[in-house]
């Protein structure tokens, strides 16, 4: 047996967790031996939002670095050390704030609050590689200027979650 959580909440009012629809379809006859859980794109963009470029200016101690300040939603905007060279003022870009993991492979990279060449960085401003959106590395993903500041980039991008029960 194969069963999509996604496809029985198509079907049913489901207001529980996968585990807990687990133990249900167990409890009726449906012996459930494993849980997978399915991501359009690994790690499902959790920590990743959309921000607002406020300010862009050239790094101190860096040819290639600038210095920004970005918008997303929160009280005050984050300082974030940007290294792509199309970073400017007034964009919408996708930000992986502190505490997001993102995968290269298999390799994975948790982002923490860091100096950069002495420069607070409180998160990345992130091109369309490093979220798994695509191969470019060419620069950060410059968005739309109608995206919502603060929305979560899985939303945004409409990354697909599910579990498959077998």
């Amino acid at each position: 047996m194969k069963i999509s959580y996604n496809w029985l909440k198509q079907y049913h009012d489901l207001d529980l967790s996968p585990d807990k629809v687990a133990v249900m379809l167990t409890g009726c006859g449906l012996e459930v031996e494993s849980q997978e859980l399915f991501q359009s794109v690994k790690g499902g963009l959790k920590g990743v939002v959309i921000g607002e470029v406020l300010t862009c200016e050239k790094h101190p101690n860096s040819d290639h670095l600038s210095l920004t300040t970005v918008n997303i939603g929160k009280e005050a905007p984050l300082n974030i050390v940007c290294g792509a060279s199309n970073v400017t003022k007034g964009q919408k870009v996708a930000v992986a704030t502190i505490g997001t993991t993102l995968f290269f492979g298999e390799k994975e990279l948790t982002l923490q609050r860091t100096k950069i060449r002495g420069e607070v960085s409180e998160g990345m401003i992130c091109a369309e590689d490093e979220l798994g959106l695509g191969t470019s590395h060419a620069g950060i993903m410059v968005l739309d200027g109608a995206a919502p500041v603060g929305m979560p980039a899985a939303e945004y991008f409409r990354i697909e979650e599910d579990v498959t029960y077998t």
